[in-house]
């Protein structure tokens, strides 16, 4: 878009303009919020938006807008009926960006859930056909970078509300997650897609690993710890078997290293460590933290962060550690809330220069569901947010109420703080 925006009224939109909405993902229901206005159903969409004005870039349209008539005073024969109430316009400005955010968040569960059965696959093509492997695992990350590309930059982290004894979503939460980070730290393509497939499998040695160790409830005993940490020996076993890339092994070997030197297997400290498997252990452990063995054991995504930040902080490459918290931002998107009035909310998104200040869904009983208030803190000074919570923290009703599905899904863009 040009340095300074240009901007139209809505009734001079026309197809062959491109535009830059400047709204949230959860505001409307086009895949990318900067786009060229193909047919007329688009620009009936825009103009229901009700914006006053829109921004348009010249230099990438087709056409010119259309010329602003101004609007002629009608004398109207008969008497009009009333317009409706500010009261009522807003309540129905809500239900419409819920109808849409319901939408959006179904559309990428879809997604999601269709990636974890090819997972599931790729899981027993290692068994049976591991020479297939990298093929299938390489189309797994080109469908997750094309969807941190698309649906304009929206990212999904469904690192929470997972069913816990599937462990297929593990592997593309830390893919996701490192991908993300890896745009952040500037990496390029070639880069990005080493570490969404050493992040996707970086664990593959886990399969010579009994699972009545890999899932024992209780604490492993010494000779059980050390069987398991293993997998990392086994995977790069593994890894040559399928001639992987020497990054990607190093991810595979490198994954539990920490840069204080307490990690596993070989007790490396931070220049010895790769670049690449530092961010992913960045993301391996911040998934483990929210999505343990035992779900009762799961801590919130800010919780996890604090910890990692405060008192695990020596453990990780601290660039890479301010740089994923940057990302997330300090309440991430889709955490749960208290605020200091005692209400509880539903994080959808956040200023990078005001991280404090994110937009809530809050929970108020007098409010139907489909009606729910989506505010900004940013622009209501009088509120602020007293504490993270987990779901277990919540009232029955109130998780209900916030939850628009069944399971919490995570967006982050990870362009916002490059603005």
């Amino acid at each position: 878009m040009p340095d300074t925006p240009v901007y139209i009224a809505p009734e001079q939109l026309c197809v062959g303009l491109y535009v830059q909405l400047d709204l949230g993902w959860w505001e409307h229901s086009f895949a990318f919020s900067n786009f060229k206005i193909k047919d007329e159903a688009q620009l009936k969409a825009l103009r229901a938006l009700g914006l006053k004005k829109v921004r348009y870039d010249p230099a990438r349209s087709d056409g010119y807008p259309l010329p602003l008539v101004p609007v002629q005073p009608e004398t109207a024969a008969e008497e009009e009926p009333a317009p409706p109430s500010a009261e009522e316009v807003a309540r129905q400005q809500r239900a419409q960006k819920l109808s849409v955010l319901r939408k959006r968040l179904a559309e990428v569960d879809r997604k999601f859930i269709q990636t974890s059965q090819q997972m599931k696959q790729l899981n027993q093509t290692l068994r049976n056909k591991p020479e297939e492997v990298l093929k299938q695992a390489g189309a797994v990350v080109g469908e997750l970078l094309q969807a941190m590309l698309c649906e304009d930059g929206v990212v999904l982290h469904s690192i929470n509300g997972k069913a816990a004894d599937d462990a297929y979503f593990h592997p593309l939460n830390v893919a996701v997650l490192s991908m993300m980070l890896g745009r952040q730290l500037g990496y390029d393509a070639e880069a990005i897609h080493t570490l969404g497939l050493g992040a996707l499998l970086h664990d593959i040695g886990k399969l010579d690993v009994p699972s009545k160790v890999l899932l024992k409830p209780d604490p492993l005993t010494r000779a059980e710890l050390q069987f398991y940490q293993l997998h990392t020996e086994f995977g790069v076993r593994r890894g040559r078997l399928l001639m992987l890339d020497d990054e990607v092994l190093r991810i595979i070997h490198e994954h539990h290293e920490h840069c204080d030197g307490s990690g596993f297997p070989r007790q490396l400290h931070e220049a010895a460590i790769g670049r690449l498997s530092r961010v992913v252990a960045i993301t391996n452990h911040f998934d483990k933290l929210c999505n343990p063995l035992d779900p009762r054991n799961g801590i919130s995504p800010h919780e996890a962060l604090s910890r990692m930040y405060g008192q695990q902080r020596s453990q990780f490459d601290e660039v890479a550690l301010k740089a994923f918290i940057r990302c997330m931002g300090v309440y991430p998107p889709g955490s749960l809330v208290q605020l200091e009035d005692d209400r509880y909310g539903l994080v959808l998104g956040m200023h990078p220069t005001l991280p404090l200040k994110p937009t809530l869904i809050l929970y108020d009983e007098k409010v139907p569901k489909a009606e729910a208030l989506i505010v900004n803190l940013e622009q209501e000074p009088q509120l602020a947010i007293a504490r993270s919570v987990r779901p277990a923290q919540l009232p029955p009703e109130a998780l209900d109420y916030l939850n628009p599905r069944q399971q919490l899904t995570y967006y982050v863009d990870p362009r916002q703080p490059k603005r």
